[in-house]
């Protein structure tokens, strides 16, 4: 049996929910409000905390990842109070890394030096378009000099490791626009660069209403130009929707890709937790900003399961995949304590329809795999 005693590598989300303007195309549990309760939030977070070292288990943190929300709407004080407080009750590997969201907006741009110094060192700017008239259909709140005078910041403030977050496949746009877009991306010359494709999620206003978007044939070739694009820059895809540096990859969400394990805190917050007995817990937490800090039992959970053995392969599987490295039969065993013959004959068929290649130890989805994704990892839940 695969051994159940190596736990997976630790990592820390915080979940900052509010935000300026909340956009159309947004399902995230963000809340628009003029004035932040900061310093009781951080209390409450802090509280929070303190209630889940239980899942800490002797592991150090490898990365923590402050997401919401407009992270950067809050004071450099304010963050810095939440790392001492990290700090103070959880020990930290070698090669930490912490990342937090930033809008490009100038107030929050200002803030980036003060963000660095609390030990913030990998920032991801959320900047979706620089065409101003895309930008102003998806709701944003900044420019396109905004976000470009935001990298620069960023890097006067100390930041080495910046990743921008880049969306196509937006309400009117063309190849051509899709292409200057990609082309400016690249000319700021950032470690790391997220790039996926805009969906209509339920719950927003774009599905309510939903904007005229481009073509499947348009789309087709948006992707195309823009994988060759950042090819050419040195920028290589890790996965789906990730392309860096070599090393600079983001080590919080390979995290996630990889079945790690991850703490939870803040309003609506959702993590994992491996136990030694092979118990892979889910929860969450209230969702409503208000209701969480004023919870008298801060930090409770609103949903907490137990995954059966179908819940690890599916949700192994729905993750690691997402990666062009795939993953090796022996980390499968380790992170779910199931044997990797549980998963041979889905494999098999994979293998087959040319979607799936096995080398060695290792499993990965081919480049057809990848155009298919939903469909390969389909077969890995028993409904």
């Amino acid at each position: 049996m695969p051994n159940q005693s190596v736990l997976p590598p630790l990592s820390l989300y915080i979940h900052l929910p509010w935000c300026e303007r909340k956009c159309p195309y947004c399902d995230f549990n963000s809340h628009e409000r003029e004035i932040i309760p900061e310093e009781a939030y951080i209390d409450a977070l802090l509280a929070d905390l303190q209630r889940e070292l239980v899942g800490v288990q002797d592991r150090a943190l490898r990365s923590l990842f402050i997401g919401g929300g407009t992270p950067s709407l809050f004071s450099p004080h304010s963050i810095a109070r939440l790392m001492d407080g990290v700090r103070a009750r959880l020990e930290l590997t070698n090669n930490f890394e912490a990342t937090m969201e930033a809008n490009p907006g100038s107030a929050e741009a200002e803030r980036f030096a003060g963000f660095f110094a609390a030990g913030i060192n990998r920032l991801s700017l959320g900047v979706q378009s620089f065409d101003d008239a895309l930008l102003a259909r998806l709701g944003r709140v900044h420019d396109s000099q905004q976000a470009r005078h935001a990298v620069r910041l960023a890097r006067e403030a100390g930041f080495e490791n910046i990743n921008i977050d880049l969306m196509h496949g937006l309400p009117g746009q063309t190849i051509a626009l899709a292409r200057t877009d990609m082309e400016t991306a690249l000319s700021l010359q950032t470690t790391h660069l997220s790039w996926y494709q805009l969906t209509l999620e339920p719950n927003t206003v774009f599905h309510k209403r939903p904007p005229a978007l481009p073509v499947e044939n348009t789309l087709a070739t948006i992707q195309d130009e823009g994988e060759a694009l950042l090819a050419a820059a040195g920028l290589a895809q890790y996965e789906v929707s990730a392309y860096s540096e070599q090393g600079k990859e983001c080590a919080h969400n390979l995290n996630y890709w990889s079945f790690g394990d991850y703490l939870a805190i803040g309003a609506g917050a959702h993590g994992k937790c491996t136990f030694e007995d092979g118990r892979i817990v889910r929860y969450a937490k209230l969702r409503q900003p208000d209701a969480y800090m004023e919870a008298i039992d801060i930090g409770q959970r609103v949903s907490e399961r137990v995954l059966s053995d179908e819940d690890k392969v599916g949700e192994f599987m729905l993750n690691a995949l997402r990666l062009n490295a795939g993953f090796s039969q022996t980390l499968f065993e380790q992170r779910t304590g199931l044997p990797i013959t549980l998963i041979a004959q889905p494999i098999e068929r994979l293998v087959q329809r040319q979607l799936i290649e096995v080398d060695d130890d290792v499993i990965r989805t081919t480049a057809l795999g990848r155009r298919f994704l939903d469909s390969v990892v389909a077969e890995f839940f028993s409904d």
